[in-house]
Order: structure tokens, then sequence, then C-alpha cells
């Protein structure tokens, strides 16, 4: 990939996610109820998981790529909507909006997330048009090409986000001690070796990508299809409220080593999960419903973790 300056509506109950929720900044949206059903069909779970999602843009030739592809004037229209926000980076990445953009070719765009959940938080956008609007869940179970294309992909991208751990991290931690005192004497010494062959001549020190997690949500709260790659401390000022805690750290968010689902998996109906307890990621100890005593706890877990 080119390099580039600048590093939930599934099933029948529950609400889903909004864009303007992110934020925690509006109230929680309850979709309407479906309408009377026009036709009797087989129950199938993929289905029901697509039945609310949203309409595709409308799309136009595009005749330097020879591929279709949602009309950017859309991104700029009055009646935009604010889950489309993923759009403008899968369709101008050249042009860094608002300098995000980590990484990208003519198949993936890397962003740093708008609204960060964690200490690193960076999405995996996929570019063809025909993916847009896919659900997540049924994309990744049915869809084995792409699935095994976005792997390798999301692994490098798990990677990154440990080395950038690292960089944030490393000198305060005392299991990576060994490696840092290392890399200093080896970047003190005449003729040090490149970025590349560095590795070979350091210990291991603490194994960063423990502490990265890769997933996508039931219900996302962005229209365009989109991968989650964070690190696991839930440490962020964009982490308002119980919603943003439960959507990483309860089976609402997906792992990729899970997929394919079957089509009778449970993960594709959560059920009532705003109202799950919440628990802490690392201690495990439950919060019940107490957003504010959690969050003191975070901090406070969050000061241990980067020391171990």
């Amino acid at each position: 990939m080119a390099s580039h300056d600048s590093v939930i509506r599934a099933d029948d109950g529950p609400e889903v996610v909004t864009a303007e929720e992110i934020t925690g900044d509006a109230a929680p949206h309850i979709p309407a109820e479906d309408g009377p059903a026009t036709t009797k069909k087989p129950r199938n779970a993929f289905t029901e998981l697509m039945s609310t999602k949203p309409k595709p843009k409308a799309v136009t030739e595009n005749t330097n790529k020879g591929k279709t592809a949602a009309q950017p004037s859309s991104f700029k229209s009055k009646h935009f909507d604010a889950r489309d926000g993923l759009g403008i980076y899968i369709e101008h990445p050249q042009n860094n909006p608002e300098g995000r953009v980590i990484d990208y070719d003519d198949d993936f765009v890397v962003i740093q997330d708008k609204y960060p959940k964690a200490s690193v938080h960076l999405l995996l956008l996929p570019r063809d048009p025909k993916l847009y609007f896919q659900h997540p869940l049924e994309i990744l179970s049915t869809n084995t090409t792409f699935l095994a294309k976005l792997k390798p992909r999301v692994e490098r991208l798990k990677t990154l986000a440990a080395a950038e751990l690292r960089r944030q991290y490393g000198l305060l931690s005392a299991s990576d001690s060994p490696y840092q005192s290392a890399l200093e004497t080896l970047m003190s010494s005449p003729d040090p070796p490149s970025a590349s062959e560095r590795d070979a001549f350091l210990p291991s020190g603490r194994d960063w990508s423990r502490e990265i997690i890769a997933g996508v949500h039931t219900h996302p709260s962005m229209n365009h299809l989109h991968v989650h790659v964070l690190s696991r401390d839930m440490h962020s000022p964009w982490m308002k409220h119980k919603k943003h805690y439960l959507s990483f750290t309860t089976s609402f968010l997906v792992g990729l080593e899970d997929f394919p689902l079957e089509e009778d998996s449970a993960r594709l109906h959560p059920g009532d999960w705003p109202n799950w307890d919440m628990r802490c990621w690392r201690c495990g100890k439950d919060f019940g419903n107490k957003f504010a005593k959690l969050k003191t706890h975070l901090d406070e877990e969050f000061e241990t973790w980067k020391r171990e």
C-alpha cells in the first residue's frame, strides 16, 4: 500500500447505535417498526439480518476505472446522512480528509477512527463499491473470497497498531524494558541497522500484539462496510457512555477469527445488548449499569496495564 502522512442493524430486538451516539451528544435512536410482510418465505438468518440495511446510494459509471462508484456529489448534498461519513475516505483518500488517512491502495483505505474508543483505533475500509453497503456479518460469512483477502490485511494492520502501542507506552512498560534498552544501545552504535533489519538484533520484549483486537459490529454505526482494529485498553475521551463500552468489550463485536459464521449462529442475534452489565475488560469486575464508576476504574486499570 502507498504510505501517506498522518498516523447495529441485525435482529428483531436491539436498537441501532446511531452516528450521533458515537459522540455521546444524542439520545438513542429507536428504529421504526417494520411494516406488514407482503410475502411468506422460509426463515433465513442472513436474509433477516439484511432486512433493515440502508438502501445503496445512486451509482455512476467511472470511465477512468471501468467500475461503478457512488457519486462524490452525494457526500456534499444538503441531505447528507451522517451514517455515510466514511464514504469520503473511501472515494477520495488521496485528499487525506481531515488528516485521518494512514494508508490506501486500490482495494482498501486505512484511517484513524474519528471518535477513537482506545489508545489506538483504526478502521479498514474496502473500496469496492459492491461492498459498500453489505452487512459485515453476512458478507464475511458468505463471501469466502473476500474474507480470505481481508484477513491478511487485518493481520498487517494489527501489527501496525501493536507497533504504535509500543511507540506510545514502550518506555513505561516493565516487560518491554529489555527491548527498549537494547534498542537504545543499537541505535547509538556507529552503524545502526535499518528499521526492517532491526528486530533481528533485539529481544522480543512485551508482546503488544496481544493487546490488539479486530472485528465488526453486529449493528454497525456507519453505513459503509468497515473493520475495527483497536487496542483493548478502552482508554479515550470518546468513551462516553455504556453503549460505547459494551460495543467493544462483548460479543457485540464479532472478531475476524470467528468468521465465517454459521447461518444459525447465535452471534446474529445478540439480544438486548444495551442492557447487559458492564465488566472490566482487564479484571472482570462487574459494574452493572454504573458507567461513571466503570470509567474511574478503567483509568486506574489503564495506568497499571501500560506499565506491565
